[in-house]
């Protein structure tokens, strides 16, 4: 007696067949993006009514910070072996958990714990929007939408948060502001359970758990984080912020070297170094190195340099904003029509540009400012979705919740050392206090020699990762990537059919798919041989790891 092969799954012709999915991985963006934005502007009120320090408002903020950017890999890691789905569901009862607690909170401390768990469910789901939004859809043009739309709901959460946050604190307490996290993370789950099927076992990464990596990197992860804080804070010239950064490079070593050793690494450094992950992830960190330091810079000089009050200073602050919101359907215009690989060194040149207006004219007038906002913001439009695409496609299907986890982890340790760049250069000029008005002759004078200086290290190490970037993703498919199905047509995303696949080995040029765990697309090229560069994979890889080897 035979068993009936399972039916495939229809690929969806349209973002609207799978709008209770995106509902729901729009709701898990949207929390990460809100979140932050909208707690910073209630911290003066939780300073006074918590009687907390300076040092504990920072650590509101800061734990959800160096908890979340510490665990998003090992959560990614863990996320492709028991289920990027199932992971998603913990993280985000977490979350409506961690925010319930909110209102038993009586102390600074017991809020930095809360925040704490926060960061935890931050690191389990945030990961998972790219790698579920990647697997449900079969064409890059659909993925690309469906990560387009995502990102536009969370950065319109991102635009709005401090004035929504301000308008709440004027009617209700300052609880309320985490109490909504509640409600998104019900929406998230809903849609989530309803709307995404649970990882067939095909499609997870079967190697067993690397702690002793997993540690080291974690460690790793989270001083690299702090340590560009110690240089704002303590100075150039103090010995902490020097000792974190020998332990930051030292523990580098040690899981480097850990992960090269290993029979079954967290981070297989032979994936990262595929030119679509790499360039992917050079790409991101350029943006999110610009981000963090020109929004530093902007708000210093439009408030403390050019004396705008916060008001005005926010309406300042409109281009970039503007482009955020309505910029997404150019964007996957723009991405349709010059593809992929070319969409992404574009807009990461465009970072490029946009810093080295600022720096180089941003002190001739605002509309060199708005300038340098609007070409960084189209450059975050685009490049968001592309980046995380870049880096999913050049991965195994089991292993894209850790290359989403890595394209954010990029993001964060980026941002972390681009506010450090320019808080170092400016405390090493500035005479005086930045805070103390009026300023002084020179202390304006170092200012600004500081912020062009700043500028141009920013713009300077920006070039050089997208340099980096543009040089692996030429050594990528021997053909630019298109939108449309893959050349040898994509397999479904559920259970492989009992029926008909191909044996394991290299790809032919068409037909089906070789068997393995991964519902194959258009990873690479046609041309592209499929045992190109990429070194043995171990038992547990498939052959479509070696399908999509650079």
């Amino acid at each position: 007696m035979t068993t009936a092969a399972a039916a495939p799954r229809q690929s969806p012709a349209s973002l609207r067949e799978e709008w209770i999915a995106l509902a729901g991985l729009a709701a898990v963006f949207l929390f990460e993006m809100l979140d932050t934005s909208i707690l910073t502007v209630a911290l003066p009120t939780i300073g006074r009514e918590l009687d907390a320090s300076a040092t504990e408002l920072q650590w509101v903020t800061g734990a959800y910070a160096v908890v979340f950017g510490g665990l998003m890999l090992v959560f990614g890691a863990l996320a492709d072996r028991f289920g990027r789905r199932r992971m998603m569901l913990i993280g985000l009862v977490l979350l409506a958990l961690s925010s319930l607690a909110t209102v038993l909170v009586t102390s600074a401390p017991e809020l930095i714990g809360v925040r704490a768990a926060t960061g935890v469910a931050a690191a389990m789901t945030t990961p998972g929007s790219i790698a579920l939004a990647f697997r449900l859809f079969d064409t890059d043009a659909l993925r690309v939408r469906a990560m387009t739309l995502i990102s536009t709901v969370g950065i319109v959460g991102l635009a709005i948060g401090p004035t929504a946050g301000g308008l709440v604190l004027a009617v209700a307490p300052w609880q309320v502001l985490l109490l909504v996290n509640v409600p998104i993370a019900l929406l998230a789950l809903l849609g989530i359970r309803l709307g995404i099927a649970p990882d067939a076992p095909h499609e997870l990464h079967r190697a067993p758990i690397d702690i002793a990596g997993a540690a080291l990197g974690t460690v790793t992860i989270v001083i690299a984080l702090l340590t560009p804080t110690l240089f704002v804070d303590e100075g150039v010239g103090a010995w902490q912020p020097w000792v974190a950064t020998g332990a930051t490079i030292a523990a580098a070593a040690l899981f480097a070297l850990r992960e090269r050793r290993a029979a079954h690494p967290l981070l297989d450094l032979a994936l990262v170094s595929r030119p679509l992950v790499a360039s992917g992830l050079a790409f991101k960190a350029a943006t999110g190195l610009a981000v963090a330091g020109m929004g530093y810079l902007v708000t210093m000089q439009l408030q403390l340099d050019w004396g705008w009050p916060p008001f005005l200073a926010s309406l300042g602050m409109l281009p970039q904003v503007v482009v955020l919101i309505v910029g997404g359907a150019l964007a996957n215009r723009f991405i349709e029509r010059v593809g992929l690989e070319r969409a992404a060194w574009t807009s990461a040149a465009a970072v490029v540009a946009g810093l080295a207006v600022f720096a180089l004219l941003g002190r001739a007038g605002y509309p060199w400012v708005a300038a340098s906002l609007a070409l960084v913001a189209f450059a975050i439009r685009v490049n968001g979705p592309v980046a995380g695409m870049s880096v999913v496609r050049g991965l195994p299907a089991e292993r894209t919740s850790m290359g989403a986890a890595l394209v954010d982890t990029a993001s964060e340790l980026a941002s972390a050392v681009g506010i450090a760049a320019v808080g170092t250069v400016l405390a090493a000029l500035v005479t005086g206090s930045l805070t103390s008005a009026p300023w002084t002759a020179a202390t304006r004078s170092g200012f600004e020699t500081g912020e062009v200086l700043a500028g141009v290290v920013l713009t300077a190490a920006s070039a050089a990762l997208v340099g980096f970037g543009l040089a692996r993703s030429r050594r990528g498919a021997a053909r630019p990537a298109t939108l449309g199905p893959a050349p040898a047509g994509p397999a479904p995303a559920g259970p492989a059919p009992a029926a008909g696949p191909a044996p394991a080995g290299p790809a032919p040029a068409a037909g089906p798919a070789p068997a393995g765990p991964a519902p194959a697309t258009s990873r690479a090229p046609a041309s592209v041989p499929a045992a190109a560069s990429a070194p043995a994979p171990r038992p547990a890889d498939s052959a479509r790891e070696s399908a999509t080897a650079p």
